[in-house]
């Protein structure tokens, strides 16, 4: 009898960001369903949380605790350095036990936000080159990628993707985004973000009186090249989503703040301070699943991080994005609201609220549109599963899953 197929899956999973978590969770979901005989384990920066929360093995990815914390003292500098070391050995020795490793989802290819070369980029090049190795199949599933202006990230995200056994994209952006790098994307597809995949809750009417709006915001302080003016571009932010968030106060209309990280609580708790009002309050949301609930039973949606936005759209509420980067305009335009995008490091709250009312005054025939994005989502995230099976499982494991789908 063949032994079951051995899988990992790995990145900053359970780390504290829901979207990442989301993805984890829909690759979970698919591998339970189209191969419940798998062995499935994760490398991840939350380990505690993965086993708790899905109930697989987890090893922590990295050797040194305070691998994300700024490194000042001689000590700290030191332990960073020679868990640089033992993360190669840790991190081929893992990789050396699976048949499969699976990165779901996340930006790992990407520098959207400020990225330091030997944290995320460096691990999973360890991840890749240990898989070309040692002969395990490493896949870059719905990935998000973009341009990346530090000389040694470019040539670690380039050589990360090389290596890999199967890439997919979450937009189009993301794939030409890597084919100007140099890596050759002939074969590779682009797929609908794979949170897409979980379930979808009942959308609410809307309201009458106009309802609740939900408003996602960020701990933003611009990308990996805006380091220089990173201050100024966090007051901006803060200021103009405060003050349109005093305004829907102003029109009687209750808010709801949502986060996507631990790191957001700051700018929710300062929006609350500033404002001061009992129509504004924030959710405790601890999954894409709490998030999609929130948004479902909202009039309208405005939010900043990309998985806010997927969740809202996924739950058919007409959404304004506060756009950060090009992946959440290609998310947009992939769902029908190209034109509801508003620039991030340039809050106008005056121009956010006129776009705002033109959303709603479109809504039901927005939720329509949604409601045939979605399907067509589905369907693609199903060809998105389909073609992972044939590329990295083996013919009997593929055979069994057949038998399966058939047995009534």
């Amino acid at each position: 009898m063949r032994p079951p197929v051995r899988v990992g899956v790995f990145g900053l999973l359970g780390s504290g960001n829901l979207g990442n978590d989301g993805s984890l969770e829909a690759v979970l979901g698919y591998l339970r369903a189209e191969h419940p005989a798998a062995s499935v384990d994760a490398l991840c920066g939350g380990p505690e949380v993965v086993t708790a929360r899905y109930g697989i093995p987890a090893t922590r990815l990295h050797w040194y605790r305070g691998e994300y914390r700024t490194a000042s003292r001689a000590g700290a500098i030191a332990g960073k350095g020679l868990g640089k070391l033992v993360d190669v050995v840790r991190t081929a020795a893992w990789v050396r036990r699976h048949d499969v490793v699976i990165v779901p989802g996340m930006g790992v290819l990407e520098a959207t936000l400020p990225l330091r070369p030997w944290g995320f980029p460096y691990s999973l090049f360890l991840l890749c080159a240990s898989g070309r190795l040692f002969g395990t199949k490493v896949a870059l599933v719905g990935v998000g990628a973009g341009p990346v202006g530090n000389r040694l990230t470019r040539g670690l995200v380039r050589r990360s993707a090389r290596l890999a056994a199967y890439r997919s994209y979450r937009d189009a952006q993301s794939r030409d985004a890597l084919r100007e790098m140099g890596v050759d994307t002939a074969r590779d597809e682009v797929y609908p973000d794979l949170a897409f995949a979980l379930p979808t809750p009942r959308a609410g009417a809307p309201s009458s009186p106009p309802g609740p709006v939900c408003v996602g915001v960020m701990d933003f302080h611009g990308g990996d090249d805006d380091r220089a003016r990173a201050g100024e571009i966090h007051r901006r932010y803060l200021d103009g989503t405060t003050r349109f968030v005093r305004a829907l106060v102003e029109d009687g209309r209750p808010v709801r703040l949502l986060t996507g990280d631990e790191c957001d609580r700051s700018v929710v708790a300062a929006i609350l301070e500033a404002v001061d009002s009992p129509l504004v309050t924030a959710a405790e949301a601890t999954s894409l699943a709490d998030l999609m609930k929130e948004t479902a039973a909202a009039d309208t949606v405005v939010a900043t991080r990309y998985h806010n936005l997927v969740c809202a759209l996924k739950a058919g509420t007409p959404t304004l994005a506060l756009s950060y980067a090009a992946k959440s305009d290609a998310l947009m335009d992939r769902m029908g609201l190209a034109a509801y995008c508003h620039p991030a490091r340039e809050v106008d709250a005056d121009r956010l609220l006129e776009q705002f009312r033109a959303l709603e005054k479109r809504s039901a025939e927005l939720r329509r549109t949604l409601a045939e994005r979605n399907a067509v989502a589905a369907r693609q995230l199903q060809e998105q599963f389909t073609a992972l099976t044939a590329a990295l499982f083996p013919t009997t494991d593929r055979a069994q899953a057949r038998t399966r789908q058939e047995t009534p």
